[in-house]
């Protein structure tokens, strides 16, 4: 991670809309049903929106995407049990006419018609899939894209911890699938070796223990990156010794062209954003910003909840391993 650009921390609610993919509109919807708690608001009024309120809307958005109802995510959500699930399915059609000698007016609507019937029995088999999918998985890792969950699929210690399905939602957001199905090798890789699960959170402990209240140049900070250091090589080790590098080699190799799925299902949450709104309203703009959005640009708006100790330890634990890497 370069720190030479260092996201905000807290994001007003335009760049959370278009991190998410969907509009200021739609997210002033939620918090007025209770769907998304208000956040915190700024000097000027403002809301201002955290790593953790951006994480709420990204599991709304996957959920609203599946089909499953607003009501129904609040519900979800509110119980907080991490499985969802929803056997509703919606779908219809409608037609147009045309006068006896308008033939050809008539040919075009048809053709309209079956169109639109189309892509509504394809969005309705998505969303089965996907319904189908997380009532199998029993928690939200059936609403990440198959070739992640497709990862975890041998191990028989269940679906990877909530904080590991956080960060692979918001790697696919940033990345798309093959990122976060790559990023999964350090999860399966955790999950199958007991001392290096318990390393990592020991690791991970001490640096959340670098907040706002330690300073910059506390030895504690040096201490935790050479810790941090450590342990990455030991398990950047064990991931190439176990073959989990040829896995993720195997994926690079095989993803030749960009997985349709990503841009159906982006169309679908944008449909369903307009239902969700009454209609009408920003419909292309959240959507079209979503799919065009470089990583950059989503690194950009998905604010971070590092403090600056923590930063500087994540800094000198990348000068680390910078040194250690070989020299062409």
């Amino acid at each position: 991670m370069h720190l030479s650009f260092v996201p905000p921390r807290r994001v007003k609610i335009g760049d959370a809309a278009a991190f998410v993919g969907t509009t200021p509109r739609a997210i002033r919807h939620y918090h007025a049903i209770g769907l998304l708690p208000e956040p915190e608001r700024g000097g000027d009024g403002r809301r201002r929106y955290g790593h953790q309120d951006m994480i709420r809307l990204l599991w709304i958005r996957r959920m609203a995407g599946a089909g499953i109802a607003l009501d129904d995510i609040r519900d979800a959500l509110t119980a907080d049990t991490g499985a969802v699930g929803d056997d509703r399915g919606d779908g219809g059609g409608g037609g147009e006419g045309g006068d006896a000698d308008g033939g050809d007016g008539i040919a075009l609507t048809l053709e309209r018609l079956e169109n639109s019937l189309a892509a509504q029995e394809a969005v309705l088999r998505r969303q089965r899939t996907a319904v189908q999918r997380i009532r199998a998985e029993g928690s939200r890792m059936g609403l990440l894209s198959d070739v992640v969950t497709d990862r975890f699929k041998s191990l028989p210690e269940g679906p990877p911890r909530q904080g590991e399905l956080d960060t692979l939602l918001v790697t696919e957001r940033i990345f798309g699938p093959l990122g976060a199905a790559v990023q999964a090798t350090r999860f399966i890789a955790l999950a199958t070796h007991p001392a290096l699960r318990e390393e990592s959170d020991r690791v991970d402990a001490a640096e959340e223990s670098l907040d706002d209240t330690v300073a910059v140049d506390d030895p504690r900070v040096a201490r935790v990156a050479a810790e941090r250091h450590a342990f990455e090589g030991a398990l950047d080790a064990f991931i190439e010794e176990s073959g989990l590098a040829g896995d993720d080699d195997a994926l690079f190799g095989a993803w030749d062209v960009p997985d349709p799925a990503t841009t159906d299902q982006e169309e679908e949450e944008e449909e369903e954003e307009e239902e969700d709104d009454g209609g009408g309203g920003d419909r292309g703009c959240g959507g079209r910003r979503a799919r065009t959005m470089s990583a950059f640009e989503a690194v950009g708006r998905m604010p971070y909840d590092f403090s600056p100790a923590r930063l500087r330890c994540m800094e000198l634990a990348e000068q680390l391993a910078a040194q250690d890497a070989p020299t062409a």
